[in-house]
């Protein structure tokens, strides 16, 4: 399982803990990073650049450390 997917999964969780608007916070996240939430499956590929973005708009957006 790739890092990404395993970080999808906890943004997608902590959206819905809070409560928060899934498609504004997935939307900014796909733009920060470039990569859409939903086409990310267990077998996408880590990039060292592309987890460095998940990381910065998970802290930005969510306040959560990837």
């Amino acid at each position: 399982m790739s890092v990404i997917y395993q970080f999808k999964i906890k943004i997608e969780e902590k959206i819905k803990a809070d409560g928060l608007d899934a498609a504004q916070i997935r939307g900014e996240i796909g733009l920060r990073t470039g990569r859409l939430l939903s086409l990310i499956s267990p077998n996408t590929p880590d990039d060292p650049i592309v987890v460095a973005k998940f990381r910065q708009a998970a802290l930005d957006l969510l306040k959560m450390s990837l």
